[in-house]
């Protein structure tokens, strides 16, 4: 099942599978979301939850038990169901029950949040602790795909460069694939735009350590003037994403409360970087938003 936003400017859809938006599209017709092309990516914008990337030898501990997990949690690929809608706004919600408590021993309420304001979309993270006692921990994160030949199938990758405000200079994390290194950090010049081309992508994400600063990202391309502009306020952490060797013309911007495993980790949930942990009771709220051009 599919639910369906619309205004004067745009229609967009999002699957209860994954509460996985799947379509923005202008009324003109051009698409702004990757259409999850098997052969390359078979996904269109998924929720991380409750993992962001990789764990160590895919698993974690809790409490001396050991939980084998996959790549970004388990959320994506479970139903939501749609709590709440309007023309312009829906909230989908995902609640913990016996089967995730026996992948993932926390008590949970994950709601997001779509809605359309003119030319923008806002996407927000509530993650609620239902238990009486226990904290919660758990990461969360976005991976929308957006599309590169706007309005022009002819436009590649070669031809798209994102400009980043506040232009200065990032730590970025290295990943020593599948795992990251945030010991040995490296600089990521933001001063000037990034000329996007697959090759970018060989080591696979660049990771900017934001430190919970707000950041814009803008796709610009030298044919037209169509573009996404993309803010988030508080995450620490942000990937820049395509695929590769396998290749398309779509980048994915990916907000990240939380991170794939250090190479150093031991797999203890409770000492994992960049975990959250959400006190009984309490409710985790994060934001980002997307606007079309």
């Amino acid at each position: 099942m599919t639910v369906t936003l619309k205004n004067d400017y745009l229609t967009v859809k999002i699957n209860e599978k994954g509460a996985e938006l799947s379509s923005v599209k202008a009324n003109d017709g051009i698409e702004y979301i990757w259409q999850a092309a098997p052969a390359v990516w078979g996904r269109h914008a998924p929720v991380l939850f409750p993992f962001v990337g990789r764990l160590k030898d895919d698993q974690f501990q809790v409490e001396d038990q050991t939980y084998p997990m996959g790549q970004h949690g388990f959320a994506r690929d479970m139903d939501f169901e749609a709590v709440e809608q309007d023309d312009q706004h829906v909230i989908m919600e995902l609640n913990s029950d016996a089967e995730t408590l026996q992948k993932f021993p926390f008590e949970f309420k994950l709601r997001l949040h779509f809605t359309l304001k003119d030319h923008e979309l806002i996407e927000h993270y509530e993650v609620v602790n239902p238990d009486s006692k226990k904290d919660l921990l758990f990461s969360i994160g976005g991976h929308p795909g957006f599309n590169l030949n706007l309005g022009d199938n002819q436009i590649q990758m070669e031809d798209t460069h994102i400009r980043i405000a506040p232009k200065q200079v990032y730590n970025q994390i290295p990943l020593k694939a599948p795992y990251t290194d945030p010991k040995n950090p490296i600089k990521f010049d933001a001063t000037t735009p990034l000329d996007l081309t697959h090759a970018l992508f060989k080591d696979d994400a660049i990771i900017l350590n934001l430190k919970g600063e707000q950041i814009t990202l803008m796709t610009e391309n030298e044919v037209n003037n169509h573009g996404i502009a993309f803010t988030v306020a508080n995450a620490p952490y942000l990937g820049i994403w395509s695929p590769y060797p396998a290749t398309a013309n779509f980048v994915c911007l990916e907000p990240w409360w939380g991170i794939a495993d250090t190479v150093d980790f031991k797999g203890e949930l409770k000492d994992k970087l960049g975990v959250n942990r959400l006190a009984a009771q309490e409710t985790f709220n994060q934001e980002f938003s997307m606007s079309f051009f």
